[in-house]
């Protein structure tokens, strides 16, 4: 009984058949979240640049920031239409519009959340203000920094399935969400949806064990 649920739910024969398309559209979904939350975050990290140095473009940039989350992906993935196509291009500038605040706002957070007396140590030591910024705000601030890496991350993953309106080569397991909802088949609706969820959970947990190598003195704190 419970193996005719099953076969009713999802055909195993159908994933069988699509092994290696799924294998695709597993490598294009992690290649379109990479690229976006990469240009996202060398974006961030310059306009995080000027609004440390700068504190009065803070507000604006982060506003600016802030309309861009705001608009639904949907929408923005088909405003972008006529003006860069169906293309890979419409998909990762509305992605990577979408990385932006959450990762302009984890680098200025974390860099303005290192104690004044640590800033005043280094300066005491000798330390430059580039070679401060570097060797002692920056490694401070990862912390904060990688949570936002993370969230931006787990959000991308779930925003490239949206992208696959564009079509097949911008949606990565969207692919299949799309197939099973036209069809109304379940089998490739549950591919898509589940390796989406499994993608995110590896890639955060991924992210956690590289901020742990990044920051050992925190172990060693939790320890002592």
């Amino acid at each position: 009984m419970l193996r005719v649920v099953a076969d009713e739910i999802i055909r195993w024969s159908y994933v069988g058949d699509h092994l290696h398309e799924i294998w695709n559209r597993v490598v294009q979904h992690l290649e379109l979240t990479f690229i976006a939350v990469g240009v996202g975050f060398l974006i961030s990290a310059v306009l995080a640049a000027v609004a440390i140095r700068f504190r009065i473009v803070y507000q604006p940039i982060n506003a600016i920031a802030g309309v861009m989350y705001a608009v639904p992906s949907l929408a923005l993935f088909i405003l972008l239409t006529p003006i860069t196509g169906l293309t890979t291009l419409t998909a990762e500038i509305a992605l990577v519009s979408y990385t932006i605040q959450i990762l302009f706002r984890s680098i200025v957070a974390g860099i303005d959340g290192v104690p004044d007396s640590v800033r005043e140590s280094a300066t005491a030591m000798g330390y430059t203000r580039p070679r401060q910024l570097w060797s002692v705000e920056v490694p401070l601030a990862v912390p904060v920094i990688m949570s936002g890496l993370r969230i931006a991350t787990v959000t991308t993953v779930g925003l490239v399935p949206i992208a696959g309106i564009l079509g097949s080569d911008q949606g990565g397991l969207g692919v299949f969400i799309y197939d099973g909802l036209n069809r109304a088949f379940n089998t490739p609706l549950l591919i898509g949806g589940v390796l989406t969820v499994v993608l995110a959970v590896v890639l955060d947990v991924t992210l956690v064990q590289i901020e742990r190598l990044l920051t050992p003195w925190i172990r060693r704190a939790r320890i002592a």
